[in-house]
């Protein structure tokens, strides 16, 4: 946490991690970055990019996520529906137009900074219940990135390992070369993920256009050969006699195929990346928003017609037995296609493009995951300070990938458990926050349209993960391990300054100021609120001076912390100073009282120069009860807690402002 004061220099809320590393050196390196607020990290999603982008450009840095799965999907659905691929894939499309759609557009209208719909959660549901939630939902989203980064990596492995003019030692050494993409992923991070647009928009034309070749010289093939409709239409009617059965074992089967629905989520993270109109402000911008309408509207159309017709083509003319483990359309039913229709030439050319653009998928997820546990776990107290930078992140996640990988040998199959999860988990609370978005403005239709996607979506989740129960264990190892962090990191940090910047207004600034200057002291006496009586002041005041010594001629200012969401860590302290029966009070809104009086005595120290005292008097309650408290409610005992934050913020004792307890 950093603030700087009206010169723009650090000041005392600087991270230690930061304050104490050599300019120049490996850990300074490392940690750069980290003097920005969460979330304003370089890299694709950062929350002020250096220049935006056309809206059709952005989409390809999403595309990158979302148009690479045509490299795996088609087979996939085909293991998980069979013949039934292409009705399947229909009632997918539907779902992806009229459910996931419309959702994501209401998205990105409400949460346009890039957090996403977890952000509307967060709003909607404050305090420690939100907090939870959010928690949860990152691990989901963890799980939905981690397995696109260690899917997509194993696939374009599949692909190189399967063309025809691949070295020999390929075969075997899936896993090695599976951690060789990921290791040259971390690269590029740890280096500076820049021009990463300009990059997608390359690939994903390249791709989209091969594909493109693939699927139309599949149809002319089709048309040749008509026997092959007829050999798959008597082979389906033969397993599923009756059309009736066909339409419902479709509805039954396509949560199987929800990872064509990836992609939504990094598609309204990226929309920091897009242009906006002359008149967009931080709080309308409406350019922006409507670009990225555009964006989500177009991806969603360009996909949809893709996983049609790739379905169509890949399950007629493809050998049910090839989409099995071993077989030769395995994880790459395109590239099938494309070997055996176009030649090895053409084959290799596709297979070259499939394997960068799935690489760079894993990028794309990626720069999600950093985008996400920078605006939450820090600003939480969740997390270590240094997960506010870019580069340690990525070492973590790169070492969870290797993990991942190895577990898993490679195989793409195997994870598309765990991808589809997390891709539905997420689908499902963002309609769930535009539900609650729309319900909470009284606007009752679509309330009404919103509920039954999340119906539908909800329904979608829990078949899955019936029928595929690994993709949530595996998430429920990254939910642990969230909040396992979560919770240790919060307790860690307890002692730690949170406040991201402090302000007092003149009334405040002129009662310090004036006793520094007249007096050569400030004596703060910390008050709990209660009836803001004459009485309460004068009362506390007596029993003070009596208490703790004050000199009688020596004035005093009364500072009143009021209970605000204690769920939050970091937050911006504005105090306000206010004249009540003729006693002078100083009063913040905080969710944690030490804490926040700890930063306001080294502020007033900072704006007089002279060092403060502040007075206390002993709470009643057990040591363990306050403790408790303090974690929780942000309160407990104040007096000592205040304390050891001075005494761990300032090291140098005739700095560190005096705390007296009576």
């Amino acid at each position: 946490m950093t603030t700087t004061d009206s010169t723009g220099q650090s000041s005392a809320l600087e991270p230690d991690a930061l304050k104490n590393a050599p300019r120049h050196s490996f850990r300074a390196w490392l940690l750069d970055g980290l003097t920005q607020q969460s979330g304003s990290h370089p890299g694709p999603h950062a929350e002020k990019p250096e220049k935006t982008h056309s809206w059709w450009r952005v989409m390809c840095l999403t595309g990158v996520d979302y148009f690479s799965t045509l490299g795996y999907q088609p087979a996939i659905a085909a293991v998980a529906a069979g013949l039934l691929s292409p009705f399947a894939t229909i009632v997918l499309v539907l779902l992806t137009l009229l459910g996931a759609l419309p959702v994501y557009r209401r998205v990105a209208r409400e949460s346009f900074k890039g957090s996403g719909s977890i952000a509307m959660l967060e709003r909607l549901l404050p305090w420690w219940g939100g907090k939870l939630f959010v928690l949860v939902l990152l691990g989901f989203a963890a799980t939905d990135f981690m397995i696109t980064v260690t899917l997509s990596a194993a696939d374009a492995t599949a692909h190189a390992v399967e063309n025809p003019y691949a070295p020999q030692w390929f075969h075997g050494a899936e896993v090695p070369l599976t951690l060789f993409l990921i290791v040259l992923l971390a690269a590029v991070f740890l280096r500076g993920f820049k021009e990463a647009i300009g990059i997608a928009v390359v690939l994903v034309a390249i791709y989209l256009l091969l594909n493109a070749v693939v699927v139309i010289v599949s149809f002319v093939h089709i048309g040749e050969n008509p026997q092959v409709v007829d050999n798959w239409w008597q082979a389906l009617t033969t397993q599923h006699a009756n059309p009736q059965a066909i339409i419902g074992i479709s509805l039954l089967v396509f949560p199987k195929l929800a990872l064509g629905l990836s992609g939504f989520e990094t598609g309204v993270a990226v929309m920091p990346q897009i242009s906006g109109a002359p008149g967009d402000t931080s709080e309308r911008p409406l350019g922006r928003i409507k670009g990225a309408k555009r964006l989500l509207t177009t991806a969603a159309i360009i996909m949809s017609t893709f996983l049609i017709t790739s379905s169509i083509v890949t399950t007629l003319l493809i050998p049910q037995k090839e989409f099995q483990a071993g077989g030769d359309a395995n994880g790459r039913a395109l590239a099938y296609l494309a070997h055996d229709y176009l030649g090895n030439g053409f084959g290799t050319v596709y297979d070259i493009s499939t394997i960068t653009i799935l690489w760079f998928a894993g990028a794309s997820a990626l720069a999600g995951l950093l985008n996400l546990v920078p605006r939450y776990l820090p600003r939480y107290g969740m997390a270590p300070q240094w997960a506010a930078a870019v580069r340690p992140l990525v070492l973590v996640f790169t070492a969870i990938a290797f993990l991942i990988t190895i577990v898993f040998e490679a195989n793409v199959d195997a994870q598309g458990g765990a991808y589809a999860t997390g891709v539905l988990v997420l689908i499902t609370s963002a309609s769930v926050a535009v539900f609650l978005s729309a319900r909470h403005k009284k606007q009752r239709k679509r309330a009404i349209g919103f509920g039954v996607v999340v119906a539908v979506f909800a329904y979608t989740t829990v078949l899955n993960v019936i029928e595929r129960p690994e993709g949530v264990r595996i998430a429920a190892l990254f939910i642990v391990g969230v909040l396992l962090v979560s919770v240790l990191s919060r307790v860690r940090r307890s002692f730690q300054l949170r406040a991201t910047s402090v302000s007092l207004d003149d009334a405040a600034l002129s009662f310090v100021q004036e006793d520094a200057d007249e007096y050569g002291a400030v004596r703060i006496v910390a008050n709990e609120p209660d009836d803001g009586s004459r009485l309460e002041y004068k009362t506390k005041l007596a029993d003070e001076r009596k208490a703790s010594g004050i000199p009688m001629r020596s004035p005093i200012i009364f500072l009143e912390v009021y209970p605000d969401d204690s769920s939050n860590f970091e937050e911006d302290l504005e105090v306000h100073g206010h004249s009540l029966h003729g006693y002078r009070v100083l009063k913040v809104r905080s969710g944690n009282v030490p804490n926040t009086i700890a930063t306001i005595l080294l502020e007033i120290r900072d704006v007089t120069g002279v060092v403060p005292d502040i007075y206390f008097e002993w709470t009643e309650a057990p040591p363990l009860r306050n403790l408790v408290r303090y974690l929780i409610t942000g309160v407990g005992e104040v007096a000592p807690v205040t304390r050891e934050v001075l005494r761990r913020a300032e090291s140098d004792r005739g700095r560190r402002p005096d705390v007296h307890v009576s």
